[in-house]
């Protein structure tokens, strides 16, 4: 989808649908990059893990989500955030999937670094939606987009509660992932390119 530039004073469709869209998409990410935190737990009494192995096992997606923010973040600005975006939220997909079916200590923590990719939204997400808004709006736009964090809290009611509703901590990465393929499609479908990189594709 793509959309021309609006001169008409106040907050476009195109502006209220990235912003939106872009704190959803966040918050479902840092849902599933906080996942060990509890999932982690039952992997430990099945593993007989000490507790350096079971810090490392929570630690190895926020190590990842750390460093990958920068590599994303030059691409978001090369290519856009729209598509960065997306790429981002299906690249996660298949670890968070495969995750259910892991019984190796070293596979959890291989999946682990791959779903670390989430918690690079965070720097495609404020790129992306910073372009959508002027200088005077972007402090507002900011702090909408930043409550999406909120994502890391609600995984820990979230997965308790599928743990608790299945008997099984495997369905957590499989609802994870799930989820993140329809917010990906959502994203895709109600977003735009933003105007810089609008401007860009139509010279």
């Amino acid at each position: 989808m793509t959309t021309t530039t609006v001169s008409k004073p106040g907050i476009s469709r195109e502006q209220i649908s990235a912003l939106t869209m872009s704190t959803l998409a966040f918050a479902v990410n840092f849902a599933v990059w906080v996942m060990f935190s509890v999932i982690g737990i039952k992997i430990k009494a099945e593993l007989n893990l000490n507790e350096t192995e079971f810090g490392l096992l929570v630690a190895t997606p926020i190590l990842t989500g750390s460093l990958i923010r920068l590599p994303l973040g030059i691409l978001t600005d090369r290519y856009g955030g729209r598509i960065v975006y997306f790429l981002q939220m299906l690249a996660v997909v298949i670890p968070t999937w495969v995750l259910s079916y892991a019984t190796e200590y070293w596979q959890y923590l291989v999946l682990g670094l791959f779903i670390g990719v989430a918690g690079g939204s965070f720097a495609v997400g404020i790129a992306y939606t910073s372009a959508w808004f002027s200088k005077e709006r972007q402090g507002t736009a900011m702090g909408i987009f930043g409550a999406g964090n909120a994502g890391s809290s609600l995984t820990k009611f979230i997965a308790p509660l599928i743990i608790a509703s299945t008997g099984a901590w495997q369905m957590v990465p499989k609802v994870y992932a799930v989820a993140i393929v329809v917010m990906a499609v959502l994203f895709w479908f109600f977003t735009y390119t933003d105007p810089l990189h609008e401007k860009d594709a139509q010279q």
